[in-house]
């Protein structure tokens, strides 16, 4: 298949949200973007809504199956991947806060991380061929939640929040290794926090909007390598700790 505009992006968890607009940006700027999300009505309503160059890829961060059968798909029908947005991510506070440490549910943390953390490594470890035959870039979506300086100054700590911000600091580790590791292969990996963005995952209640907070992602994801600081937490007003 041809790519009439010559770069290919793949957004993760684009049904709705900072993802599906992160998906209007890219499309807006001449990107075929393939939009994927594991509900597959939903995912092809959000794309036939986007204009532009812009497909349906059914996507289960949390299914091997799944995401080995989209990486076939990408390698089969592109030459190359030019951007992975791993955005798809849960709280797991709708199924219930844990306000005292003792309601802490351990397999609701099991169930975070398997979409903030394990499933970012099995995207990106599928993606990685078509990744490397494009030069591409990666950019996993952070959060400043999960800095561990944050912590380590005595920030008040939510243990219905443990399991977000452990699985994106994991996350974040995750990320600099793949930036280390692919080093010189014309691959670029960052992790970028879009700022506290209203959406359902927070209630509405966040400062920024959608459309503001998906521009740092296009911004970092579309920007020359040689302009972004390598293995550094990056958000909108520069570099922060980890």
């Amino acid at each position: 298949m041809t790519d009439p505009t010559g770069k290919v992006a793949l957004v993760t968890g684009a049904a709705k949200g900072i993802g599906h607009e992160v998906a209007r940006q890219l499309a807006a700027l001449g990107h075929t973007v393939l939009l994927s999300a594991r509900n597959r009505e939903a995912g092809e309503a959000a794309a036939a809504a986007i204009e532009g160059d812009v497909r349906f890829l059914h996507l289960d961060v949390t299914d091997l199956g799944s995401v080995r059968a989209a990486g076939e798909h990408v390698a089969r029908e592109h030459a190359g991947l030019d951007i992975l947005v791993n955005n798809a991510g849960v709280t797991g506070i709708p199924r219930g806060s844990a306000r005292e440490l003792d309601d802490l549910d351990p397999a609701q943390v099991a169930e975070v991380t398997a979409t903030n953390f394990t499933g970012v490594v099995a995207v990106t470890q599928a993606m990685l061929p078509s990744l490397r035959k494009a030069g591409g870039r990666v950019v996993n979506v952070t959060s400043s939640l999960a800095t561990f300086e944050r912590v380590a100054k005595g920030a008040p700590q939510r243990p219905d929040l443990l399991a977000y911000c452990a699985s994106k600091a994991a996350m974040n580790m995750a990320t600099v290794f793949y930036a280390a590791a692919l080093a010189g292969s014309g691959v670029t990996v960052h992790a970028v926090s879009p700022g506290f963005v209203a959406t359902d995952m927070n209630n509405f209640t966040g400062p920024k909007s959608v459309q503001e907070g998906a521009a740092v992602l296009v911004r970092h994801a579309t920007a020359p390598a040689e302009s972004l600081p390598d293995r550094e937490f990056l958000t909108e007003s520069g570099t922060i700790p980890w």
